[in-house]
Parts: structure tokens; C-alpha cells; sequence
């Protein structure tokens, strides 16, 4: 039967695996030494079309990795890697329930794999094929990997490393630029709650869960914001506890007004209450010196925006002697399942729960947009946030059909990002533009910063120093003709 067997994998190996049985290699130091001992070694050269004729072999992948996920690791000490390449979100790159969409699920599969420690373990200390000062971004290279394969009966394959991973210095991108005399940005802060604002009330409901954690998540959000430069910024998830002194937006803006290479004059847009009642708000900053608000702040209750999506806020704009704009800030309901029923089930399509309310939330949005709620009269507007919704989602791809144009497909960006889940890289955050807006798009760029860095990194773990893990979510910027 083993002798069968391995026949079988050699066969199989001649088109993806250069099959010689070969000495194994002694592991490294801080490896799972007992693993490699005694084994053939199988070289792979791509993926293989089918991983159930390797189980039980050790192998080398003698093509890169690329690590595409580091959701697991600090809970399973796994890592998820593919070959050729990044996995995207396959409502990102196709249509709900299209062939094209079935393709990219197979796609997925074919190129994914799971690398894992060989424990049970949850939350290990360590893990023994990582060194203990690891710094991962998803994106990186990984050469060289060797392993036990495993399959499960589903038929997606895993492999317990056997040998320490050596790690790429992290690759991290420079500061976006983009064209055009007036800069928007949008960013979701990741849950900034500050307490009472007065250095108490820790823990919050969310984010940080003592002062010192708190005082390393604003450090963070500052080198973020600040070097992005922008005029106006969209944002989402902060503490709705409203505009008084010691609010979280107050707190915040003086931040950002006094840090080092700040111009100082960051206000922000007072609604009065809210917008909403729910626990996270959207918001809306601006550096005074650039442009100037126009009217009075515009939120948009009722329907979904009662309990489910976040109330979003509008405020209208110029810069200068330009043309007046619209920003509006949104935060759509998330695709967590809890309550969901009816239409907002998960319909099993890859659109996950509560996609019926994410639709209705934008119909009502553009409908209100319609009516000039701002009293500007202008019928330039961005719309920017979280939409919890990827690109050829049906939240997004109505807001097109009914005329809003994707900036980054305008600016030509090719495979946009903004967030990393479970593997694979997707836009949950937008900006759309009406035609007026689209006809003064100058440029379009994401600071991956947030979405490719591992969570560890954040403020609530090693606190690596600058804007890395600021956030889960990558900030957006965008430049305009004015």
C-alpha cells in the first residue's frame, strides 16, 4: 500500500514536483527537529493540482511564497502563504455568483496554503518555526519552505514547517503622492475611544483598554494623518461621545495640531449630536487654512440608518476661490451575522450578512444626496468610508449604476486594496465621485500601512514606532482641481 502510494505521488510530481528522494536536511535551531527525520524530501516547483497524493511527504517548495495572511498566528500559530501571488477577495475581482467569481474560489484554493507550528496549542507563547522578533507584512516572500504535508477532508492542504523561516526585512511603502491642489482622505481609525478624556475611564467598549494603550493609539493615528497632508478627511469609528472638550474628535484634531510637521489648523465638523446613536460615528476634519466649510453639517437618519449602517455625516466645502464639494462620510453595517435573517442572511453568494441593508442603505444615500442636503448647491460630492462591502459587492455596484464613479478606477490603480481578512486582500473602503467630482479627479493612492501589517505590531502589542497598524484598515488619499 505505501509503496503504492508514493508511485502515485511520483507520477503525479513529474508536471509540478521534482520527485528525488534526497537526504533530509537537519533542521535549524528552534525548529520542530523531530519532523524532517527519516523522510524522503519531494521538491515542488508550483503548486500541485492536487495535494491529497503528497499527504504524509515531506517536501521542499522551491518557488516563492508569498504570505498572504496573518490572522491565525498569534491564536493557532498558523500562517496563510500562496503561490503566484496574493488572494483576492473574489467579490472584489467578480460578481457575486458569476462564473467568474466561482473561478477565483478555485483559484484560491489552488494556490493556498496553510503553514503550521504541528500544535494544538492555543495561543502559543511562541512559535518554533518563527524567531521571536519576527516582523510580518503580507506581501513578503517566503524561500525556501519545507514541511510535512497534510490534507483535510475537504481537501486543502497545510504544512507543518519544518524548519525556522527566514524572513525578508519588511518592505513598507513610501508616503502616497498625488496630483492636484486639494487633497481628501478617508480612514477608519480602528475604534478610537478615549476614555473620559481626561486620562480615566479605561477600560472602553472599545479599542484601547488602559490610558498608556490609548496614548500609543493617538501617537499612531497622528503619524498617520498628519503626513497624508490633506485638506479634508473623512473618518470612521470614533467614539460617539459628542464634541465637547474632552470628546475623542476633539481630542484628536489637538493632537494632530501639535505634532511635529502639523500646519496647526485642523478643525473639525460639529453636528450637534451624533451623527447617531451608536457607539462608533463617522466624522469629518479639515485644516481651516485650506478650505472652509460652507453651511451647515447634513446627517441622514432613518431606514437602515436607524440601528444597522452609521449615520452618515455631509459637509460642504471651497478651497479658496475653487468650486464648491461635498464630503460624506459613511460607515455601512459590517457582515457579521448576529440578528441577521430574511433578505440579510448570508445568501451563500460570498456577499456575506446584512448585504440587503448594505443595498438599501445606498439607495436612501444617493436618493439624499439628490436633495442637497447641504444647501450648498453643489452636485460635486465624494462619497468615502467603510462600506463593508467589496467592489463588486451589490452596495457598490449599485452606487455606480446609479452614476457615483470609483476613483481608483479612474486614477487607473491597478488592484486596489484597503483590508486583509482571513487571506485575502480586498477594498472594503471607497470613494466614489459624482460626475462633477470625477471631471476634477487628479490622482487616486492607498498608504498601505494597516491592512498588510500583522496585528501584533499595532499599539496593543510590540508598538512598532510610526503609522505601521495604526489601524486594520489603510488610509485613502485623493487630489482634485479645484
Amino acid at each position: 500500500m505505501r509503496r503504492c502510494f508514493l508511485a502515485v505521488a511520483l507520477a503525479f510530481a513529474a508536471s509540478a514536483v521534482s520527485a528525488q528522494p534526497q537526504p533530509q536536511p537537519q533542521p535549524q535551531p528552534g525548529a520542530p527537529g523531530s519532523l524532517a527525520q527519516g523522510a524522503a524530501s519531494i521538491t515542488l516547483t508550483r503548486a500541485p493540482s492536487d495535494w491529497r497524493a503528497l499527504e504524509g511527504q515531506y517536501v521542499r517548495i522551491a518557488a516563492p511564497l508569498t504570505l498572504v495572511g496573518t490572522d491565525g498566528l498569534e491564536r493557532l500559530g498558523e500562517l496563510a502563504v500562496a503561490f503566484d501571488g496574493r488572494l483576492w477577495q473574489p467579490t472584489e475581482v467578480a460578481a457575486p455568483g458569476s462564473a467568474g467569481y466561482s473561478q477565483v474560489v478555485a483559484d484560491n484554493q489552488r494556490r493556498r496554503l496553510v503553514l503550521d507550528d504541528g500544535s494544538d496549542v492555543r495561543d502559543p507563547a511562541s512559535v518554533p518555526y518563527l524567531a521571536h522578533d519576527a516582523i510580518l507584512r503580507t506581501g513578503m516572500l517566503l524561500r525556501g519552505v519545507e514541511g510535512r504535508v497534510q490534507v483535510d477532508a475537504q481537501g486543502r492542504p497545510r504544512l507543518q514547517v519544518g524548519r525556522t523561516l527566514a524572513l525578508p526585512a519588511p518592505e513598507r511603502p513610501a508616503l502616497p503622492q498625488v496630483a492636484g491642489q486639494l487633497k481628501v482622505a478617508a480612514f477608519n481609525l480602528e475604534n478610537f475611544f478615549n476614555g473620559d478624556g481626561q486620562g480615566g475611564g479605561f477600560p472602553t467598549l472599545r479599542g484601547a483598554r488602559t490610558l498608556e494603550e490609548h496614548q500609543a493609539q493617538l501617537k499612531k493615528l497622528v503619524a498617520t494623518i498628519v503626513p497624508l497632508q490633506a485638506d479634508v478627511a473623512a473618518l470612521m469609528e470614533l467614539e460617539n461621545d459628542g464634541y465637547g472638550p474632552h470628546s475623542a474628535i476633539a481630542e484628536l484634531v489637538t493632537a494632530l495640531n501639535r505634532a511635529e510637521g502639523s500646519s496647526g489648523d485642523w478643525r473639525f465638523v460639529d453636528a450637534g449630536e451624533g451623527p447617531g446613536d451608536n457607539p462608533i460615528r463617522v466624522g469629518i476634519i479639515y485644516r481651516s487654512g485650506r478650505v472652509s466649510p460652507l453651511g451647515t453639517p447634513a446627517t441622514l437618519t432613518g431606514g437602515p440608518f436607524v440601528e444597522h449602517s452609521r449615520v452618515p455625516l455631509a459637509q460642504a466645502f471651497r478651497a479658496g476661490q475653487g468650486k464648491p464639494f461635498v464630503v460624506v462620510a459613511n460607515h455601512f453595517k459590517s457582515k457579521g451575522c448576529r440578528d441577521a435573517s430574511g433578505a440579510d442572511a448570508d445568501q451563500n453568494d460570498g456577499q456575506g450578512c446584512w448585504n440587503a441593508t448594505r443595498v438599501a442603505s445606498a439607495q436612501q444615500l444617493n436618493a439624499w444626496l439628490q436633495r442637497d442636503p447641504t444647501g450648498s448647491g453643489s452636485t460635486d460630492a465624494v462619497l468615502l468610508g467603510d462600506f463593508n462591502a467589496y467592489a463588486m459587492e451589490a452596495p457598490i455596484t449599485t452606487l455606480r449604476a446609479l452614476g457615483w464613479k470609483d476613483a481608483f478606477a479612474l486614477a487607473k490603480v491597478e488592484r486596489p486594496y484597503s483590508y486583509v481578512y482571513n487571506g485575502y486582500s480586498g477594498r472594503l473602503d471607497h470613494a466614489l465621485l459624482s460626475a462633477g467630482m470625477a471631471a476634477r479627479l487628479a490622482g487616486a493612492a492607498e498608504w498601505h500601512i494597516n491592512a498588510d501589517e500583522q496585528e501584533a505590531s499595532g499599539y496593543q502589542g510590540r508598538n512598532l514606532q510610526g503609522p505601521w497598524r495604526s489601524s486594520d484598515h489603510d488610509p485613502l488619499l485623493l487630489g482634485f482641481d479645484r
